[in-house]
């Protein structure tokens, strides 16, 4: 048998902090410090570059099984590490949906065999996430993907009492329900964030209330039955608040924002370019800075990149038909660097801790989401946050192209991944 690679990261500055070198041995951290050698091992000169903790995704469409024509397992993966994450929860909405133990189950394996980061799959909370019934919640926490977050995202649990049970039945095993916040009569035929801009555009308003409204009525219910809820992309100020406002009475919610709501407003919508289109709509710019504000003062635990592909003729068209949705592994950390480093709303703690420790918390992540520090595993992202790129879509290794980002520079550039010590990324490109 041959013995695994050792590297040695030399002078990273890890959470922003002095320079350290890291030693990466069977699949730990062996040791940190300064002058750090170890005979046979790669060295990776880090001077310069930031040292995170390897990313955790809360909220990843994958698409496999059943849209392979827009991202495979494999495909998405590559993405996610090409980001700096070493963790994605895929959601259910695939062809079959994710409601069984058998197609969970396909969804971890496929991932192992992949090999870029680790899959983490998401159950569907009903069957077919058709809102009608139950899906086998305890036969997915008992499979071999001992699936922990339940959602049926795209759709919202909208039913009360449907959604009461999920949020009862999860807790003899420590689940969490995700919430897609989207009152359905509230948003029938929604094109785009309700206000004056909608009314000029002749697109049929998405209101704020139709996610507050959901978001107040579960944090209730989470409350009422003493369970853990977790609200998918927040993309409102008054969700914001809402959020806050259960926190502070001491009850078990959390809350992702995504890098797409921290930076984009609903401006966008003017230039009719489907490529804006997503679910919950980018909303104002008031809303995306109480976003920014709650993500800073931990009223949002964290950010999910909603990474939503779909293939060239599902965007290529009219407003009105395109498919709602983005993609973002890849530049999720550049955004949030943008948007939140930049700005001087967080520091590199304060990022790590909302894209690794509590996503890994949130969906019970043992393996994940670790400091970095001696005797942990190591997953360990080297970030360059003094590099720009342009945005080409053609350049992205997902197999599709939908990002809103195209022709922005951005900052930062992800340099290496390390997947328990063994790199998914170096020198920037798949390893």
């Amino acid at each position: 048998m041959t013995a695994e690679k050792q590297y040695v990261v030399k002078g990273a500055a890890v959470l922003g902090g002095e320079p350290t070198d890291l030693l990466l041995r069977d699949g730990v951290i062996a040791e940190m410090g300064r002058g750090l050698s170890a005979v046979g091992a790669e060295v990776v000169d880090a001077a310069g570059l930031v040292a995170l903790p390897g990313l955790v995704d809360l909220h990843t469409h994958l698409r496999e099984p059943g849209r392979e024509d827009a991202e495979t397992v494999e495909t998405g993966t590559l993405a996610a590490a090409m980001g700096g994450f070493t963790a994605v929860h895929a959601m259910a909405n695939t062809d079959p949906v994710a409601d069984t133990a058998g197609v969970v189950e396909q969804v971890w394996r496929l991932g192992r065999e992949a090999g870029h980061c680790d899959v983490i799959p998401v159950g569907a909370v009903t069957v077919g996430l058709a809102g009608e019934r139950l899906a086998e919640l305890g036969a997915m926490a008992d499979s071999a993907a001992r699936v922990r977050v339940f959602s049926d995202d795209g759709k919202c649990v909208s039913d009360a009492v449907l959604m009461r049970r999920a949020l009862e039945y999860v807790k003899a095993f420590d689940g969490v329900v995700a919430q897609h916040a989207q009152e359905p009569r509230l948003t029938e035929d929604a094109q785009m964030n309700e206000g004056e801009l909608s009314g000029r555009l002749g697109l049929r308003g998405w209101p704020a209330v139709a996610e507050e409204a959901i978001i107040a009525r579960d944090c209730l219910l989470a409350a009422h039955v003493g369970s853990r809820l977790h609200v998918c992309h927040v993309s409102t100020a008054g969700s914001v608040e809402i959020v806050r406002w259960a926190k502070a009475k001491g009850w078990d919610v959390t809350a992702e924002a995504c890098p797409h709501h921290l930076l984009l407003t609903d401006e966008l919508a003017a230039t009719y370019d489907p490529i804006y289109k997503v679910n919950p709509p980018l909303r104002s710019a008031a809303d995306v800075e109480a976003l920014r504000a709650g993500l800073a003062d931990g009223t949002i635990d964290v950010v999910a990149t909603d990474h939503a592909p779909h293939p060239h003729e599902d965007k290529d068209c009219e407003w009105q038909t395109a498919a709602f949705g983005m993609i973002g592994l890849e530049t999720a950390l550049p955004i949030v660097q943008q948007t939140m480093v930049d700005t001087g709303l967080l520091d590199w703690a304060g990022v790590a801790q909302r894209m690794s420790a509590m996503p890994a918390r949130i969906g019970r992540l043992t393996d994940h989401g670790r400091p970095l520090a001696a005797g942990e595993p190591a997953h360990v992202v080297l970030y360059d946050p003094a590099a720009s790129y342009v945005v080409d879509p053609a350049e992205t290794v997902s197999l599709s192209r939908n990002t809103p980002y195209a022709g922005r520079e951005l900052p930062g550039r992800v340099v290496a991944t390390f997947l328990r010590g063994r790199p998914t990324v170096l020198d920037g490109k798949p390893a």
